[in-house]
């Protein structure tokens, strides 16, 4: 199994150790199509991407592509901040970006009153067994998932179940409908055995994604790779690797706003 690109990767313009150039230096070396630069999104107050450094972002990413060959993708990692499917990424800001990915964090600016339906319960049980979670819980976190993924043109949803446990499969189901990928994220487990096997009875279509917060990361995807041979995942549904690359609904989105 060969990787062609990796969409899930950070820098210094949030919470990662290297700059563009390093990471997409690093996706060189490894043999990478495409590269996303997918930093947090603007509500995470600690290591989100602040709107001013647009620009110098937008400006380093063109350099590396020049440098390296590399397709380097100008995406950010967006904060699911409400219930109701809203992420911190406005259809304003839509033309500065390439990729749109999606994920739940835990120390982020929410919608008003969203701290206590979603963050503040989340926290609470995210130190207990998933059978032990509230399923009024477990149907609310579903539900803003799905909702994320009906109102927004997002392309992956991130480490799925981090920080916020959810009926995966009822997910995947709305993310097969709408051309959204899961991530299959190789920087920890977030998905059971079981959890995935409930997923792979869906339509849906797995991206496989480092979520590389120093370069030395970039398509790095050994915990996938057991996985894969653990379960006996069917590797014809993952789109970035074996010469495949994925169909984003980011970019049909916006060409057919005229955008």
């Amino acid at each position: 199994m060969n990787l062609n690109a990796d969409y899930h990767t950070h820098t210094v313009f949030s919470h990662g150790k290297g700059d563009v150039i390093d990471n997409a230096r690093a996706a060189a070396e490894k043999g990478l199509k495409e590269l996303g630069i997918a930093d947090h999104g603007f509500a995470h107050p600690a290591f989100g991407l602040r709107k001013r450094k647009l620009p110098e972002l937008k400006k380093r990413i063109e350099n590396a592509k020049k440098e390296t060959g590399v397709n380097v993708l100008l995406g950010i990692e967006s904060n699911i901040i409400g219930t109701d499917g809203t992420t911190d990424l406005k259809p304003e800001l839509y033309d500065d970006f390439d990729i749109f990915l999606a994920g739940v964090h835990k120390f982020v600016k929410y919608k008003f009153g969203t701290a206590f339906s979603l963050f503040l319960p989340n926290l609470f049980n995210s130190a207990v067994k998933k059978r032990d979670v509230p399923k009024s819980l477990i149907r609310r976190n579903t539900q803003t998932y799905i909702n994320v993924i009906k109102n927004n043109p997002v392309d992956v949803i991130t480490h799925l179940n981090f920080c916020c446990f959810a009926d995966a499969a009822e997910v995947a189901k709305a993310a097969a409908d709408y051309g959204t990928y899961i991530e299959l994220n190789s920087k920890k487990v977030h998905l059971s055995d079981d959890e995935l096997y409930e997923v792979l009875k869906t339509d849906v279509k797995f991206v496989i994604n480092s979520d590389a917060h120093s370069p030395s990361r970039v398509g790095e995807i050994s915990l996938v790779e057991k996985t894969l041979e653990r379960t006996g995942f069917p590797t014809e549904r993952i789109a970035n690797i074996d010469g495949r690359l994925p169909e984003f609904r980011f970019a049909e989105f916006k060409g057919r706003a005229g955008r």
